[in-house]
């Protein structure tokens, strides 16, 4: 791997083994680049690039190998068959939101006498508590059934037991040590469960629950499911690999082919006028929307609004959604320029702090999630922000780069909170605000003692290196076989050497570039979103070449599509 350093950030190039690209570039009547690009994640044989092309339903692993599945579907039936109230319990994001949604589509289907909670964010916090389930009880339910959380909701299992309420765990986080006292446990992260796939997001496990349920009662699925399926999963950003890409793929599929019209309000809603959308539409434009509820205000009517036969009241949520949506943005990037400042005045010193640490009491719990993803993305290393409540308690969310888990790194200071749950680069917790500076010279410990000033250097992949000549549409048809993107499968990067300024750059609302570069004969537009910092090194330029990194992808507008790069960073 050789090593170059951009305006922003360090650029890793591969060394790639031409031959072999070639071999499967003509062997598979794909791009060269894109060749050269799944060579470097990787897939360097013929079946793990079958596999990651045209895997199959039949790669899928059986829903009945999930421990506790079948003994969870058995007392759903048996629920059913005595019309026993079923509650399910659900979580305010996207990926609770449209696991709940799933769960009342098909389980409605089957005659259940059943109803749903979403807790809000603000005032019930996250996961079935012991009020809710004292609520459940006083209201008669029998079975209650977590969606996208529960696997540390130790004393609230404890009270369902008490008072006489099955409970049903569904949830894909990790467990601590030990497991709720419930009646079944539905997670892929059980250390005893031998389903092979660890990666589903909630709504994954949902839906192979679901799966199992339909089999036994000989009915088929809904199609609604492969729409939540598909919005849950890549809201919640969970890998799209293996399971996770098969399941995608196939619900793109679906979507692009029949529309739902809660999908055409969200399309609506964010400018979306394509033929057919893809992962990283679904990603920035569709799901925004659902999580908007649960950031901002109640989550509840978003599964309406996802399962409603009612085109007003579609309309009418969906409105709500738009609205919503658009003020998260404007305090997400509020939030941004706060810590921005705080960073360039040196209160938070990234020359002395390998972590971004911040605090505040008018930060929404719901939003600062979404900000220290961009900071981890902008300063490459690990950033915890915490809103500070009115009764002591300081509720954050935590954003990690690969090379430290933060899912351990708490563990490791489980003394300090008062709740913490997650995944390895992505977490929430809660603790005393007294707590704060302790906590963050534990993580500031834990991190000089894993991690080097390399593994801390905001960072670039460069997948593959490409010639404007080769951006054909063609290149467009074969890169749509690498789709899904996201997590664990990102969008390709890639190099372009020697490109010139064929016009002044200008830009955009204070905060894009956009200018036409040349090279090879070719003239593409190129646009820097969230980059008013290359202006001036860009205008300086005048008709020097430069090398840019990229993202490609094809600009729909007035019905016309044209190739467009998406700039990253320039040397």
């Amino acid at each position: 791997m050789k090593l170059l350093q951009g305006s922003k950030y360090l650029w890793l190039l591969p060394e790639h083994d031409t031959s072999q690209a070639l071999r499967f570039a003509a062997s598979y009547n794909i791009s060269f680049p894109l060749i050269q690009m799944l060579i470097t994640r990787g897939f360097t044989t013929t079946d793990a690039l079958d596999v990651y092309l045209f895997g199959s339903k039949q790669d899928v692993p059986h829903p009945s190998i999930l421990k506790d599945a079948q003994k969870a579907v058995d007392r759903i039936v048996h629920a059913i068959d005595q019309q026993e109230k079923i509650l399910i319990f659900g979580d305010y994001d996207a990926d609770g939101i449209t696991s709940t949604a799933m769960m009342m589509n098909c389980l409605l289907l089957l005659g259940a006498d059943m109803n749903f909670f979403l807790p809000n964010r603000a005032h019930d916090g996250y996961g079935i508590s012991v009020k809710a389930v004292k609520r459940a009880a006083m209201s008669g339910y029998k079975l209650v059934i977590t969606v996208d959380n529960g696997i540390t909701a130790f004393d609230a299992a404890k009270e369902a037991k008490n008072s006489g309420i099955d409970l049903i765990i569904t949830d894909h986080h990790k467990p601590h040590d030990i497991l709720p006292d419930a009646y079944a446990i539905v997670n892929p992260h059980q250390s005893d469960c031998p389903y092979s796939y660890k990666e589903l997001a909630g709504v994954g496990v949902t839906f192979k629950l679901l799966s199992l349920l339909f089999d036994k009662v000989n009915v088929p699925l809904p199609s609604k499911v492969y729409e939540l399926l598909l919005l849950g999963t890549v809201a919640d950003v969970v890998p799209l690999t293996g399971e996770n890409r098969f399941w995608v793929r196939y619900g793109l599929q679906q979507v692009n082919r029949q529309e739902s019209y809660p999908v055409t309000v969200l399309k609506r809603n964010g400018r979306l006028d394509k033929p057919s959308i893809s992962s990283l539409d679904v990603g920035f434009v569709l799901a925004p929307q659902i999580n908007a509820l649960g950031r901002m205000e109640d989550p509840r009517q978003a599964v309406a609004f996802l399962i409603s036969a009612n085109k007003c009241d579609v309309d009418k949520i969906g409105a709500i959604l738009y609205e919503l949506n658009e003020a998260r943005k404007e305090l997400e990037r509020s939030i941004v320029t706060e810590i921005e400042t705080a960073i360039t005045e040196k209160k938070i010193d990234l020359e002395r702090e390998n972590i971004i640490f911040a605090a505040s009491s008018i930060w929404p719990p719901g939003v600062i999630g979404l900000v220290a993803s961009r900071l981890v993305f902008t300063y490459g290393r690990p950033a915890l922000l915490f809103h500070l409540s009115d009764d002591g308690l300081a509720k954050g969310s935590c954003r990690s780069i690969p090379a430290f888990n933060i899912f351990e790194a708490l563990q490791s200071c489980s003394h300090l909170l008062e709740q913490f749950g997650g995944h390895s680069c992505a977490a929430g917790l809660s603790l005393k605000q007294e707590n704060l500076p302790k906590l963050k010279c534990a993580l500031e410990e834990l991190i000089s003692s894993q991690l080097t000033d390399f593994d801390l250097q905001p960072k670039i992949k460069i997948d593959a290196e490409i010639n404007l000549s080769e951006l054909t549409k063609k290149f467009i048809t074969d890169m749509t076989l690498l789709e899904p993107f996201g997590n664990g499968n990102e969008q390709p990067v890639f190099y372009v050497k020697k490109v010139s300024l064929v016009q002044p750059p200008v830009v955009l609302k204070g905060l894009h570039v956009k200018c036409l570069v040349f090279a090879d004969g070719i003239i593409k537009p190129l646009i820097f979103f969230n980059r008013p910092d290359l202006i001036e090194s860009l205008l300086n330029r005048g008709n020097e070449p430069f090398d840019v990194a990229v993202y490609v992808t094809e600009n729909y507008w007035n019905g016309r599509t044209n190739i467009e790069l998406i700039g990253i960073d320039i040397t």
